[in-house]
């Protein structure tokens, strides 16, 4: 008995130890993000990234015990990053959309704003696929935004950037006559800076489930039911206990979280 005993005691200790090894290895999560999608997400002059998917990435780390690690990469390769495993989880401002569910699982959304292009002051633009024929707009690249205007605008001449920043410096230098992206990261990261001044938003918003999708959400990949469970209920708890709101309010002077879910 005794000796039996010493094996149920031996296993009993061996079934924690392997428990907190993987509750310890569980909260360990690293997070891909862009770097250059100001206000949302970008590094300042200290080299620290910032912005709002930051802190909300941080908040919701927080909220379900991660113990988090942020990994910086290129838009245009940031999918495939993740499914090489070169970190856990995107927060980038990456929209939910049925072509991108083909390849990662996305949680719950966390904002969700409408698209626009801007122009130079008093073009007089007619925003129209007629309208637009022949005009030039820039994107970036890999976007739900270069999808849109290559769908719905087929007369633009389309020119993709690596960076939103790229774009708009084209549109600063007159090499463009329009951008489009999200309109929160074009007034708050291009049209609230000085270089933004002689730019204006033109034409509608734009937020059609088909291109847009359904707001931006958190990227995991295919089949990491734990992670994406425990990032959705981290999201409910930040929206619920304020702190979303502050950080919110921090950045925007209006929700950016959209209408709930029906």
């Amino acid at each position: 008995m005794k000796k039996i005993a010493t094996w149920l005691l031996a296993g009993a200790m061996l079934a924690a130890t392997f428990g907190t090894a993987i509750a310890d290895e569980m909260k360990k999560v690293k997070i891909g993000t862009e770097g250059a999608y100001p206000p949302f997400n970008s590094i300042d002059p200290n080299g620290e990234l910032v912005g709002f998917d930051v802190e909300i990435a941080k908040a919701l780390c927080a909220a379900a015990k991660f113990d988090c690690e942020f990994v910086v990469q290129d838009w245009d390769g940031i999918i495939d990053g993740l499914n090489a495993k070169k970190y856990d989880a995107i927060i980038a401002s990456m929209s939910i959309t049925d072509e991108r569910k083909k390849v990662v699982d996305f949680t719950n959304k966390y904002y969700n704003t409408p698209a626009k292009f801007i122009a130079k002051k008093g073009a007089g633009l007619d925003i129209s696929p007629e309208g637009l024929t022949g005009k030039s707009v820039g994107v970036q690249r890999a976007t739900i935004h270069e999808n849109f205007v290559r769908d719905k605008f087929p007369g633009l001449d389309v020119r993709v950037y690596a960076t939103q920043d790229e774009a708009n410096a084209d549109l600063v230098a007159g090499r463009v006559d329009l951008v489009m992206a999200d309109s929160v990261a074009l007034l708050e990261g291009f049209l609230k800076t000085a270089e933004g001044g002689e730019f204006e938003f033109v034409g509608p918003d734009y937020n059609d489930p088909k291109w847009h999708g359904e707001g931006a959400g958190i990227a995991v990949r295919k089949g990491d039911t734990d992670l994406l469970n425990a990032l959705n209920a981290a999201i409910d708890q930040i929206r619920a206990d304020g702190t979303y709101k502050a950080i919110n309010d921090k950045y925007f002077a209006f929700d950016v979280y959209g209408e709930p879910a029906s």
